[in-house]
């Protein structure tokens, strides 16, 4: 009997060691750190990274910790971004996916003329589209939301486009192969460089402009290198291009079932819509700041708008042919998109 009363307080004993081991184990924070190519001040970075980042925190109990290095902090150029998340060198990262030419060709998609709407109506779109076309392109991450950013416009020095014939011979910088492309098909000489690079290239006279959508020249202080802004009549815009916000696949694989639900409670269309509403709503300060320094606003008209589309045609047509020689049905992915973005901006007019 006296032995038996031994083994059960033994046992209860270790049993009670046991818990109290267990219990700082489950309790371990986990800390993941977000690496992306804006400072700070960018819509996207303190409207969207810096929310989502406190309410993981929050939700987590304080489990998961989340450190944010903007502009590059962590080393890297911003098309070194999405092989960070791949290898493991950060956790999470948020980036334009065309700086890797030829990478994501279905993506590519996002980024043809006159064919999206504002931010919000193409992220909306731009998630169904990831779900039933993109996944292959991104299975080396886990992927927490794709989105686009709002209608991508003309910023140029002096006088500025007013008319198809202005593009001729200006040097403008392009994002990504597809809008060089487009540039290129509307009189311009394309210069490709990632947006970090745009003031400097602005300051010393490398380019004569940029196209990039008004939320992000306010960060970049465009509205001081520039004289001009220009946009186009209609609900398609010139162009846009597709966002990932992604995550490395051990690293999500890794957490508590409980620690992965909290993620995926913040990622999907929720996140997608609600990047686009910040891309968006970041427009209009941005356009403030360039009408206090009397920059030149112009809005090209319906018919001069109808001229632009013409001549960019050749660009979706080019892309449809170069998508048969790659092995998918580039037509039907434009098709589509067309119809999703419809479903949300309404028709194109």
């Amino acid at each position: 009997m006296i032995s038996i009363r031994r083994r059960t307080v033994v046992a209860s004993a270790l049993a009670a060691g046991a818990a109290a081991a267990a219990q700082p184990a489950r309790a371990q924070q986990v800390t993941l750190r977000i690496h992306h190519f804006l400072p700070p001040q960018a819509p996207v970075p303190a409207g969207f990274i810096e929310p989502w980042a406190k309410r993981v925190q929050d939700q987590s109990g304080g489990r998961l910790k989340v450190e944010i290095y903007p502009a590059m902090q962590l080393g890297g150029r911003a098309p070194a971004l999405f092989d960070q998340a791949k290898d493991g060198v950060v956790d999470i990262i948020w980036t334009l996916t065309g700086y890797t030419p030829d990478r994501f060709p279905k993506s590519e998609v996002f980024d043809l003329p006159f064919i999206c709407g504002n931010a919000e109506q193409t992220s909306r779109a731009a998630w169904t589209f990831y779900e039933r076309h993109l996944r292959d392109e991104y299975r080396d991450v886990h992927v927490l939301a794709v989105h686009a950013h709002g209608p991508g416009l003309l910023h140029v020095r002096g006088n500025g486009v007013r008319k198809l014939e202005d593009m001729r011979g200006l040097k403008l910088r392009a994002p990504t192969r597809v809008i060089s492309q487009l540039l290129e098909a509307l009189g311009a000489v394309p210069v490709p460089m990632p947006v970090p690079q745009v003031p400097e290239a602005l300051q010393r006279g490398v380019i004569d402009g940029t196209v990039v959508p008004w939320e992000v020249t306010r960060s970049l202080r465009i509205p001081e290198l520039v004289q001009s802004h220009t946009d186009f009549s209609g609900t398609r815009a010139l162009y846009t291009t597709l966002f990932v916000f992604a995550m490395n696949k051990a690293r999500y694989d890794s957490l508590p079932a409980d620690l992965r639900k909290v993620i995926d409670d913040n990622s999907g269309a929720a996140a997608a819509n609600e990047l686009g509403r910040v891309m968006d709503a970041g427009d209009l300060p941005a356009i403030e700041v360039a009408k206090a320094r009397k920059n030149a606003i112009i809005t090209l008209d319906a018919a001069e708008t109808k001229r632009w589309q013409e001549a960019a045609q050749r660009v979706i047509d080019a892309w449809i042919a170069d998508a048969a020689k790659r092995g998918f049905d580039g037509k039907a992915l434009v098709d589509d998109l067309r119809g999703l973005v419809a479903q949300h901006a309404g028709p194109a007019g």
